[in-house]
């Protein structure tokens, strides 16, 4: 059996777009007056200086297919708080304190039960996060969502994103510069799949697998659909735990699709070596053997059990260890910055990092 890969499933690497949205927005940033944009292309948010004390950071991302998953098992109770972390958790990488979302749904098909759910988990989310929702969009699309658009389609069918605002003094904002060879690594636990790697996963388990949603399966403890639907991890909480103990955090990632690669987005001429694995959530080992992929693919797609990392220098690992842990989350120190560059998974032999907006990781000495 030949084994699984993302872009197999029909997810195509990014490099052609980013260099699209470089080559046809940067323009935009001469349009500010009395405004500066001080990020870069390729971070997970942007921050537009206002003032000498105030910089607005703005975000947006979605749930992806993990909405097909809601559809399926005609539950949308959950799938509002991925929204809100997907998009709270890539403002946080850069220092910000995230303020407020608004929020787009697109539907096949009004329905005031789905959306009564939708809007429950979205208010769940934003508890969790602390933050405001405003208000937001809804669209009816009955030729563009779950339609080819000759057909009716999919009454069911849906999409859920965010758009997400935060401040931050220009001063206190988290790009990596600070980072230097040496600092330690803290892996903060994921709470399994999260909302990256559904597409490839869904190919797996229920194409090439033959599962069912609602079977049970002795590794997971629970249904496949249960697993597949459990919320992504906010991880505002233990970035504030962090800054009540007035730890020095020099660089934080959110770990999404791109793995560990994501951490190359950070702005140093530095390396990243991951020296121990904390144990991944059971739902990656059951993708892994049932599709047959390997672990340059599993690493590249999906979080495999750290949904954030945050850079402190080694001598904060225990207070920075003892901060998250005291918010309810599991972290562990998992590796280094190194003067190498890329991104090297040490127990596994892998070295990578991305490449024009693409991740790639490859067995090291392979080709």
């Amino acid at each position: 059996m030949k084994q699984a890969s993302y872009e197999a499933a029909g997810v195509a690497g990014q490099s052609d777009a980013l260099s699209a949205v470089v080559r046809h927005l940067q323009p935009s940033f001469a349009h500010l007056e009395g405004a500066q944009v001080i990020t870069r292309f390729g971070h997970p948010a942007s921050a537009i200086k206002v003032s000498a004390d105030l910089a607005i950071v703005v975000c947006t991302d979605g749930v992806g297919s993990k909405t097909m998953i809601a559809s399926a098992l005609d539950r949308y109770d959950t799938i509002g708080i991925d929204c809100v972390a997907m998009n709270v958790n890539d403002m946080i990488c850069l220092g910000a304190r995230p303020l407020a979302m608004v929020d787009y749904l697109g539907v096949n098909a009004l329905d005031p039960r789905r959306t009564d759910e939708l809007l429950r988990g979205l208010a769940e989310g934003a508890k969790q996060a602390g933050i405001a929702i405003p208000g937001g969009e809804v669209a009816q699309l009955p030729e563009i969502i779950g339609s080819n658009g000759s057909a009716p389609g999919d009454e069911r069918a849906f999409d859920l994103v965010g758009a997400c605002v935060g401040t931050v003094h220009p001063d206190r904002l988290i790009l990596g510069h600070a980072l230097r060879p040496g600092d330690a690594l803290v892996g903060i636990g994921s709470s399994g799949i999260h909302s990256n790697g559904l597409t490839l996963a869904r190919k797996v388990l229920l194409g090439t697998g033959g599962h069912r949603l609602s079977d049970k399966l002795p590794s997971l403890g629970r249904t496949l659909g249960e697993e597949l639907l459990e919320p992504t991890e906010i991880y505002v909480g233990a970035v504030e735990a962090l800054r009540s103990a007035a730890v020095e955090v020099r660089g934080m990632s959110h770990i999404t699709g791109d793995g560990f690669a994501n951490l190359a987005r950070l702005e140093a001429e530095v390396g990243y070596a991951i020296e121990e694995l904390p144990p991944a959530p059971p739902i990656f080992s059951l993708i892994q053997a049932t599709g047959r992929i390997n672990d340059a693919e599993m690493f590249r797609v999906f979080n495999m059990g750290v949904g954030f990392v945050v850079i402190v220098p080694q001598e904060s690992v225990d207070p920075a260890l003892r901060a998250i842990g005291s918010s309810g989350y599991r972290a562990w120190r998992i590796g280094r910055v190194t003067e190498e560059p890329g991104v090297r998974i040490e127990p596994l032999g892998l070295t990578g990092g991305l490449e024009d907006g693409d991740s790639r990781f490859l067995r090291r000495g392979s080709a």
